[in-house]
C-alpha cells in the first residue's frame, strides 16, 4: 500500500516512522529545499508525545538537545522590581514527563528516525489530488498513491486542495504570535526575560547548544489583522506598532528586525472541521487540528495524531476508510479539550488588564516558592486545565513489519 504524506515539520516524519514500520510504502513531499531551518522556536512536548518519541528510540536524543530553561524573570509594564519565577517548579506542575525543544531540532530528530526507510522529495509540493488517487506535483511526475496525508500545517495545501480555502474553517482566538532570531548578547544560562503588559507579552530566551537567542512576541487583538501569512514586510510592521514603546530593552529586540535572522508571523487560529478526512485523502496535526499555536499543546498534537493515524491504518490492514474513522473517533474528544485549553491559555497568557498582568506574575511567583509536590498534587486535580495533556493515553499498536 503506497501512502504520501505532504510535510516534512513534526507530524509528517512521525507519521512516516510508524507507518514504514508497520509495512507500509511511504513517500514524503516538502516544498522546502530541505528539512526548514527557520530559526523555530521552543516547543513542548508532554508525557504522551514523550511516551511516542521513547518508543522511537530517540528520547536521548531529544533530551539533550532540550532548551535548559530553568528560571524567569518578569518585569511588568509600569512595575518596579522584577519577580523571579522557577520554570522547572512550573514544568512540573504542568507534566508528570515533559521537555521543551527548539522545533527544528525536533523535526531533524524526528526525520532522522526515519528517513532510510521512506522516500522523501524535497523542492517539490502537490498541485492535484483525484478521487482515484492520482497526485500530481510542481515537478515530480503523477503518481498513483492509496492514501494521501496532509501534514503541513496551519496553512496546508492538502487541505486547500481537498476541503477548500481557509475561511470558514478557522477561528481567530484573539492573539497573534511572533518569532524573531537574535545574537545571544546577554549570555542566557537557563534564564527567560519576559516583560509583560496589559495585551502583550515578550520574552527573550536560548537554549544551550543553540548560541543565538529567540525573541518570542504575544499580543492580543479582537479582531483579525490584514496581512497576508507569506508579507513579511507588513508582519513585522504590525509587530512594531503592537510593542514600540513597552520597554527600551523590547525596543531593542524590535531593532533585530533590521537583521538576516529568520522572523516567524501568524494568528493564533483554531481550526474547526467537522471531519479530518474526504476520500482518500485525510489530515494529521495542526493540518487537521490545529488548536492554536503556542497555547494548545499542538506539537504534542501532532505527534500523537500521527502515531495514532499510523496505528489506525495498519490496524484496519490499509482499509481507509475504516482506519480514518477509528482514526478520528481516537483523537476527536482530545482535539476538543486542547481547543478548549487553548482558548483559556490565550486569555490567561496574554491578560487583558493590569489586574490580570499582576495576578499572572504573582501565580508564577507562588508555583516557585511552594514545595514543588504540592503544586503538583493541587495541579492534579485539575486534568482538564494545566494537566490536560498528561491525561491523554496513547493506545497500543502492534508493530507488524520489524524496524
Amino acid at each position: 500500500m503506497r501512502i504520501l504524506i505532504s510535510g516534512a515539520s513534526i507530524a509528517g516524519p512521525v507519521l512516516a516512522y510508524w507507518l514504514t514500520r508497520h509495512g507500509f510504502d511511504v513517500t514524503v513531499v516538502e516544498r522546502a529545499p530541505a528539512l526548514r531551518k527557520t530559526g523555530g522556536h521552543a516547543v513542548d512536548l508532554f508525557r504522551p508525545a514523550m511516551d511516542i518519541t521513547e518508543r522511537m528510540g530517540v528520547l536521548p536524543r531529544v533530551e539533550a538537545l532540550a532548551t535548559g530553561t530553568t528560571r524567569m524573570t518578569v518585569h511588568r509594564e509600569g512595575g518596579h522590581r522584577p519577580i523571579r519565577v522557577d520554570l522547572a517548579k512550573v514544568f512540573q506542575a504542568t507534566s508528570d514527563r515533559h521537555v521543551e525543544v527548539m522545533r527544528d531540532d525536533l523535526s531533524e530528530i524526528y526525520y532522522d528516525a526515519g528517513r532510510e526507510d521512506a522516500e522523501y522529495l524535497f523542492g517539490d509540493s502537490i498541485t492535484g489530488i483525484s478521487p482515484g488517487g492520482e497526485v500530481t506535483f510542481e515537478h515530480a511526475r503523477p503518481r498513483r498513491f492509496d492514501v494521501v496525508v496532509g501534514a503541513d500545517g496551519l496553512h496546508s495545501n492538502v487541505r486547500r486542495l481537498v476541503f477548500g480555502e481557509e475561511a470558514g474553517l478557522t477561528t481567530f482566538i484573539g492573539a497573534y504570535l511572533a518569532v524573531l532570531s537574535l545574537p545571544d548578547s546577554l549570555g542566557l544560562d537557563g534564564e527567560a526575560i519576559t516583560h509583560l503588559g496589559p495585551g502583550r507579552t515578550a520574552s527573550l530566551y536560548s537554549a544551550r547548544h543553540l548560541g543565538e537567542a529567540r525573541a518570542v512576541f504575544l499580543f492580543r487583538r479582537d479582531e483579525p489583522l490584514d496581512y497576508h501569512h507569506r508579507d513579511v514586510p507588513r508582519q513585522q510592521q504590525l509587530l512594531r506598532a503592537a510593542f514600540s514603546g513597552m520597554h527600551p530593552q523590547v525596543d531593542g529586540w524590535l531593532a533585530g528586525l533590521e537583521g538576516p535572522g529568520p522572523f516567524y508571523f501568524d494568528s493564533i487560529t483554531q481550526l474547526r472541521l467537522d471531519t479530518w478526512s474526504r476520500g482518500r485523502v485525510t489530515l494529521v496535526g495542526d493540518a487537521g487540528y490545529c488548536p492554536g499555536p503556542a497555547v494548545g499543546g499542538s506539537t504534542s498534537l501532532a505527534v500523537l495524531g500521527a502515531y495514532v493515524l499510523a496505528g489506525e491504518l495498519a490496524a484496519a490492514n490499509g482499509d481507509h476508510e475504516r482506519a480514518f474513522a477509528a482514526y478520528e473517533r481516537e483523537m476527536d474528544e482530545l482535539v476538543r479539550r486542547s481547543r478548549a485549553f487553548a482558548m483559556g491559555a490565550a486569555r490567561s497568557l496574554v491578560p487583558a488588564s493590569r489586574a490580570g498582568v499582576w495576578a499572572l506574575a504573582r501565580g508564577g511567583q507562588l508555583v516557585s516558592v511552594l514545595p514543588a509536590g504540592v503544586t503538583r498534587a493541587i495541579a492534579k486535580l485539575n486534568t482538564g486545565g494545566v494537566r490536560m495533556h498528561d491525561s491523554m493515553q496513547v493506545k497500543d499498536y502492534t508493530v507488524k513489519a520489524a524496524a
